[in-house]
């Protein structure tokens, strides 16, 4: 069923302290459907002194206490709040996330904004499990106990890819262990997070808990490095941007922890035993998922040589099956890339490949003419005879291409999948339990899907190893990125020893 097309053009101020204002100067920049070019919403453009407002605002309403101050339950019953209004909201938000980032709906539906409703559900409950712990220390009188403290000002970057989901599952753990943040959206796909402003006012969350501005990286986002009030910073994004967030951390002159979820070029490794419609299904959705631009995509696929034909013949085949059309139609499968410029970066990435001796086997090019003329669309493209010296190999294309290199042992698969700086996730497709479980140990990533892939929940653990970043983001282990950890420790002993006065009499 085709949805009706409508022609919306929402306007969005800054959210500062629960109130909407207009940037510095009356600034404000459009927003645009990747698949129609459209113009679908208009953002403040926040300056300097705009932001300067934000962190004011999260800074005072964190020392003021109306937020660090409450219990674990009072802040989850307000974060339950917000995932109750998401859920009334949840059709709008998912059609929003569609039109700005050029995904299927079908796709925000499922994941962007569902996960998103999970990350306040489930932060607003893992909060009130966490406690301190007791510490016996031998020999001493001593009563040692440890608590946890929210930071303060945290500081959140979102991507454009995922600009709810990867925003929320951040900002849900910060703000369930009593911190206050200050949200940068995404240049390119601001919608949604600043309707969580609105979702927040409803809710009825203390003015100050959540800030939302929009504008240049260069500006919003070097302020909450530079900004003494920001105590973290939290991105998600490129390696190249971690980078420079590190740099400007350590420049600082408050040095800031961060939780960094950076890129990565996950492999999938195809065993001969493996289930093969399993198999194809997933590699399939590990490189072609909102149109690749995913920093989990499994875009490197290690064939076994013994299937090496036939897994092509049927790969290709349900590769040049996939539904490519407008996000908002329901038929719809894969979408618009984010944009003309980024559509030509990946075809960069193709042509460089096929002049280094890769082989083309289907895709290759944008879609035009038609349905697609306005858009930005590529065609789910495979390349083979992929070896590891490519940069194709080595480097986060961020679109729906996927690069083949054939293998011919376990022990080879596992050295090429370990072969590049990232070390994000990788899959593994075996219906041999030792092998599945010796590979799992050998390689080296932040997640390891066995007969799955690209598959992450809030309830449990993700991030990178190596150059893919530093920290975790959801389960417990995300919650404790945005906490610190106070030791106590309480002299027990009937009086102080006096360690100089016994150096003394000695």
């Amino acid at each position: 069923m085709k949805r009706k097309r409508e022609t919306i053009m929402k306007k969005f101020g800054l959210f500062i302290a629960n109130e909407w204002l207009s940037a510095e100067g009356g600034k404000t920049f459009l927003t645009y459907n990747p698949c129609t070019g459209e113009a679908i919403a208009e953002m403040a453009y926040a300056s300097v002194n705009d932001t300067r407002k934000a962190i004011d605002a999260a800074d005072a309403a964190f020392r003021s206490g109306c937020w660090s101050g409450l219990s674990t339950e009072q802040r989850g019953a307000y974060l339950h709040r917000v995932a109750d209004i998401m859920e009334r909201r949840a059709e709008e938000l998912a059609r929003w996330e569609a039109m700005d980032t050029g995904k299927a709906i079908r796709e925000t539906r499922m994941i962007d904004i569902a996960l998103s409703i999970r990350a306040f559900r489930f932060h607003a409950d893992s909060a009130k499990a966490l406690c301190g712990k007791v510490i016996p220390v031998p020999g001493m009188p001593l009563f040692d106990y440890t608590t946890y403290e929210p930071y303060g000002v945290v500081g959140s970057i979102a991507p454009w890819n995922f600009p709810l989901h990867l925003l929320t599952r951040s900002i849900a753990a910060a703000l369930a262990a009593g911190n206050t943040v200050v949200c940068k959206a995404a240049t390119m796909t601001p919608v949604t997070s600043q309707i969580l402003g609105e979702i927040f006012e409803e809710a009825g969350v203390p003015a100050g808990v959540y800030n939302i501005v929009s504008g240049s990286g260069g500006v919003v986002g070097e302020e909450l490095l530079a900004n003494d009030k920001v105590a973290m910073v939290a991105l998600t994004g490129s390696e190249e941007v971690g980078r420079r967030l590190m740099t400007a951390s350590a420049q600082a002159k408050r040095i800031k922890p961060l939780s960094l979820e950076l890129g990565g070029k996950s492999p999938i490794i195809v065993e001969p035993d493996c289930d093969m419609n399993g198999a194809l299904n997933s590699v399939l959705l590990g490189f072609c998922m909102n149109q690749g631009e995913v920093c989990v995509s499994t875009s490197r696929l290690l064939l076994a040589d013994e299937i090496y034909d036939t897994f092509m013949e049927k790969l290709i085949e349900r590769t040049q099956k996939i539904r490519i059309g407008d996000c908002l139609d329901d038929d719809t499968q894969m979408g618009s890339l984010i944009s003309a410029e980024h559509r030509d970066t990946v075809q960069g990435y193709v042509d460089r490949a096929l002049h280094a001796g890769a082989r083309l086997r289907c895709g290759g090019k944008p879609l035009t003419g038609g349905i697609y003329e306005k858009g930005s669309y590529y065609m789910p493209t495979i390349i083979d005879e992929v070896t590891s010296d490519m940069e194709i190999f080595h480097e986060e294309v961020f679109g729906p291409v996927l690069a083949v290199t054939r293998y011919h042992s376990l022990e080879e698969a596992v050295k090429l999948a370990n072969a590049t700086r990232f070390a994000l996730g990788a899959a593994v497709f075996t219906e041999n339990i030792r092998k599945m479980y010796w590979t799992a140990e050998k390689i080296d990533a932040g997640t390891v899907w066995m007969n799955c892939a690209t598959k992450s929940n809030i309830e449990t653990p993700f991030g990178g190893n190596r150059n893919s970043g530093l920290g975790r983001e959801d389960g417990v282990e995300g919650l404790l990125e945005y906490l610190k950890v106070k030791n106590h420790i309480w002299y027990m002993g009937a009086e102080y020893d006096n360690f100089f006065d016994m150096q003394n009499d000695s």
